[in-house]
C-alpha cells in the first residue's frame, strides 16, 4: 500500500514498516462533511451514530460532531425560539465551534468523514455550513430527515414539543427542484419508507446511500455464538474443518433448549459452511442458512497447525502477527482487515433482518462484535468471544446519551442443558472495556454500552463444562501481556 493521504502520523504500519491505511480510505479523494437536517425527534442522531459506526468499521476514519454538547445546559424551549435573538447568536457561535472541530478532525487528525449532527433547519444555517466547507475544500452530503407524520408517545415532555414547534416556524426543507438542486443529498422519508437521492457523485457517497437503505428501526434481537468445541480446539489447532467434540455436542443440545425457552418469534439461524457450525445448528431442529462468507479467517499455510508449530516453522510470521494482529495476513490467507471486508454483506443483511442467531467462529464473531460495539481496529482482534457463550444484541432508543439494559434474563447452561439453573461461577468473571458489570451476582453481569453505540449488550449464556480445560484461549489478553497466551489465542 502507498502512503496515507495527507501524511497522517498515527497510521498503522505494514510488514516493512511503511505506513498503511484502510482500503476504503483510498476511495475518498477529499474529506467529506455529512450534514444532518431535520426537526427534532426525527432519528437524526440514531442515523448519524449508526452511519459513523459503519464507516469506521469498513475502514473510513469518521467522527460525529454534535452541537448539542455546547448547548445542553439550556433546558427551556425558549432557548430555541426564532425570536430569541440572544439565543440565536449563541446557537450560531456553537455551530461555528463545532465546525472548527470538524476542520481540526478532517485536516489535522487524518479524518476522512465528519458527521455534523444538528437540526440545521434554515437555509441561512446551511449556507453558513456550505461556505465553511468550500473554504476548507470539503465535499458535502446532506442527509435529510424531513417532515413525516408525528408519532410522539403520550409521555413526551411538553417543553420538548414546544421546542419542536419553535423549529417548525423556521424550518426550510431541502428543495431538489430549485435552491438545492446542485447539492449532493439523501432525503430519508418516513424512516426509510422512501428515499430521494440527488447528485451522488463518488464511491463513499454511494456506500452511504446503500447503508441507509438497509437499516431499520423495528424491534429485533441478534444472538451471536461460536460453534461448540471442536476436535481441533482440543488439539490446539487453528482453522481446518473438524467436527464437534463431545463437549461441543453437549453445547449444541444446551443451545437448543435455551433457544426453545426463549420463544423467539421468526428466528433465522445462520452458520458458516464448516462442519463445526453446521453440527451446532443441526441440533436446533430448525431451518438454517449456510453462508460461506461466515467461514473462519483463512490461516493460509498455517491451517491445521498449532501455535507452537507455527512459531517453530514460521518464526518471522509468528512475530509479525504479534506486532500488528489486525493488519497481519497469513501467507496465502487472510488478515482481520480482509475479514471485515468479506463480512460487510453479513452486516448489511443483519441490519435488514429481524431476529437472527449467527453461529460462527472466533475471528468472525470478533469482527461482527466490533461493528455493533463500535470498537477500533486495534481492539477488534482482542475482543472476548469465549466458546459455549451466547451474546445478545438488542437495539435500544437513544435518550440523553445513555442506554439501559434490555433483554431476557441471563442463564447458565449446564452440561445437561438445564438453562434455568443459576449459580455462581467464574465463567462470569468477564467484562468489556467501557462497560459496567455487577460482580458477585449469581446471574451473569448486564453490560451497558457507551453512548456512541445503539445496541444494548448481554452475555446471555455460558455452558459451564470445558471452561477450565479450554483455559486462557477463551479470554485473550491485551497485546502487552499476550506473549504467555499467544499459543492458544487465535
Amino acid at each position: 500500500m502507498s502512503a496515507v493521504p495527507r501524511g497522517c502520523a498515527g497510521a498503522p504500519r505494514g510488514r516493512a514498516g511503511e505506513k498503511q491505511c484502510s482500503w476504503a480510505s483510498y476511495m475518498t479523494n477529499s474529506p467529506t462533511l455529512i450534514v444532518m437536517i431535520g426537526l427534532p425527534a426525527r432519528g437524526k442522531t440514531y442515523m448519524s451514530k449508526k452511519l459513523t459506526r459503519y464507516l469506521n468499521w469498513i475502514g473510513v476514519p469518521t467522527k460525529g460532531v454534535y452541537r448539542r454538547e455546547a448547548v445542553k445546559s439550556y433546558k427551556s424551549y425558549d432557548f430555541f425560539r426564532h425570536d430569541n435573538k440572544e439565543a440565536m447568536e449563541i446557537r450560531k457561535r456553537c455551530a461555528l465551534v463545532a465546525l472548527e472541530d470538524v476542520k481540526s478532525y478532517l485536516l489535522e487528525e487524518c479524518g476522512q468523514i465528519a458527521v455534523f449532527d444538528a437540526t440545521n433547519t434554515t437555509r441561512e444555517r446551511r449556507d453558513l455550513i456550505l461556505n465553511f466547507a468550500k473554504e476548507n475544500a470539503f465535499k458535502e452530503v446532506k442527509v435529510s430527515s424531513p417532515d413525516y407524520p408525528e408519532r410522539h408517545r403520550e409521555n413526551v415532555m411538553d417543553d420538548f414539543l414546544k421546542r419542536i414547534e419553535c423549529y417548525q416556524v423556521t424550518y426550510q426543507p431541502l428543495d431538489p427542484d430549485a435552491n438545492d438542486k446542485d447539492l449532493s443529498f439523501i432525503k430519508v422519508i418516513n424512516v426509510g419508507q422512501r428515499f430521494l437521492v440527488n447528485r451522488v457523485q463518488d464511491y463513499i457517497q454511494s456506500k452511504i446511500v446503500y447503508y441507509l437503505m438497509n437499516i431499520h428501526v423495528q424491534p429485533r434481537t441478534i444472538y451471536l455464538c461460536r460453534h461448540g468445541e471442536s476436535e481441533y480446539n482440543l488439539l490446539g489447532k487453528i482453522g481446518g474443518d473438524s467436527g464437534l467434540s463431545p463437549r461441543g455436542k453437549q453445547f449444541s443440545q444446551a443451545l437448543k433448549k435455551f433457544i426453545e425457552e426463549q420463544e423467539i418469534v421468526d428466528l433465522k439461524v445462520w452458520t458458516s459452511q464448516l462442519k463445526r457450525t453446521i453440527q451446532t445448528a443441526e441440533s436446533l431442529g430448525v431451518l438454517y442458512e449456510q453462508w460461506k462468507i461466515l467461514n473462519e479467517i483463512d490461516a493460509g499455510v498455517c491451517e491445521e497447525m498449532t501455535y507452537a508449530e507455527i512459531e517453530a516453522k514460521y518464526p518471522e510470521e509468528f512475530a509479525m502477527r504479534d506486532q500488528e494482529k489486525y493488519l497481519y495476513r497469513y501467507p496465502g490467507g487472510e488478515s482481520y482487515q480482509d475479514l471485515v471486508q468479506r463480512l460487510e454483506p453479513v452486516i448489511m443483511e443483519l441490519e435488514r433482518q429481524g431476529n437472527v442467531l449467527v453461529i460462527s467462529h472466533q475471528a468472525v464473531m470478533r469482527c461482527l462484535l466490533a461493528y455493533f460495539l463500535d470498537k477500533s481496529a486495534d481492539e477488534l482482534p482482542y475482543l472476548r468471544c469465549p466458546l459455549h457463550t451466547i451474546l445478545k444484541l438488542t437495539p435500544v432508543a437513544y435518550e440523553n446519551g445513555s442506554f439501559g439494559s434490555v433483554g431476557a434474563p441471563a442463564f447458565t447452561l449446564d452440561p445437561a442443558g438445564n438453562s434455568g439453573a443459576r449459580r455462581r461461577s467464574r465463567a462470569w468473571d468477564w467484562s468489556i472495556p467501557g462497560a459496567t458489570s455487577h460482580p458477585g451476582q449469581c446471574s451473569p453481569p448486564t453490560v451497558i454500552l457507551e453512548p456512541v453505540c445503539v445496541f444494548s449488550f448481554q452475555m446471555l449464556a455460558r455452558l459451564s463444562t470445558g471452561l477450565e480445560k479450554i483455559g486462557a484461549g477463551d479470554f485473550p489478553k491485551p497485546p502487552s501481556t499476550l506473549v504467555s497466551q499467544r499459543k492458544v489465542v487465535k
